[in-house]
């Protein structure tokens, strides 16, 4: 292949200029045919390129293929247990059942390919970085949690009971989206514990003023949704006076002489004045 190129260089390219690639294809068709072709070449014992082809080579030349060839780059990855592969630098899903599975890629300019022992098994328009999903390569489990969208979560929450109700209509009131596992969380506990139990431990979350998804899961494992709420004092909860029944009373009725209190009167003024 390299012995013509000298002859390549010294005949078509030397002294010639050309104003677009489609010009120098067309001159160098023409080239090929009216010179290249018709010289009288040693190698094939004095005949030209054209004669042999016409009288050997024409006969058994194959078509064109009806489709362009496609420069493709085969490579092998093997499948994560986020169902992804990596290829170059993006990510893409293969069915979720070939985790673990090495497989053959085919990776071309528009198209990833996936193969598994030679049968086709996932196609991908190609990225040229980062992440290729299709949520049907997940396991029907995690299939279904994609599908658990804030108006499902708040249908089966009232479903449950009105405190069910209430704490998925709080976790879903601001940033629905983000907060949605949180709410699918809470509903997840239901196949668990029960709707009884599941509504119980909601209100008692609530009377706590933590209705979260932690909390209500916490009190569920302990048992205690049921518990009775802790009696409080008669202070209603105030807060106490440590400071003794003396210090409690002394602006009322103060303790001690005139002349203590008048001591004390003065010394204190006389601090204040330091």
């Amino acid at each position: 292949m390299e012995r013509p190129m000298p002859y390549i260089r010294d005949s078509f390219w030397c002294g010639r200029e050309f104003t677009s690639i489609e010009h120098m294809q067309v001159e160098a068709v023409t080239w090929a045919q009216n010179v290249a072709g018709r010289r009288q070449c040693r190698p094939l014992g004095g005949a030209s390129p054209m004669a042999v082809f016409g009288a050997l080579e024409a006969e058994t030349l194959l078509p064109l293929p009806p489709t362009p060839f496609v420069l493709a780059r085969w490579s092998t990855a093997v499948v994560g247990p986020d169902i992804h592969i990596k290829v170059g630098r993006t990510l893409y899903s293969v069915p979720w059942k070939l985790i673990g599975r090495r497989v053959d890629v085919r990776s071309t300019a528009t198209m990833v390919q996936v193969f598994l022992d030679g049968d086709l098994v996932k196609t991908h328009a190609a990225l040229e970085q980062g992440k290729r999903t299709d949520r049907s390569d997940y396991p029907p489990e995690k299939i279904a949690f994609q599908m658990k969208t804030p108006v499902w979560c708040r249908t089966q929450a009232a479903e449950i009971g009105d405190s069910c109700k209430e704490v998925v209509e709080s976790l879903l009131e601001v940033n629905a989206l983000y907060r949605l596992r949180a709410a699918q969380g809470v509903l997840g506990l239901r196949k668990k514990h029960g709707d009884t139990r599941l509504e119980a431990a909601c209100a008692r979350a609530i009377t706590v003023g933590d209705p979260s998804y932690r909390t209500i899961k916490g009190i569920l494992i302990a048992g205690t949704e049921t518990d009775p709420e802790p009696e409080t004092s008669g202070d209603a909860g105030a807060a106490a006076f440590l400071h003794g029944p003396k210090r409690l009373f002394a602006s009322l009725a103060p303790h001690g002489t005139a002349d203590e209190i008048r001591d004390d009167q003065v010394h204190g003024e006389a601090e204040g004045s330091i």
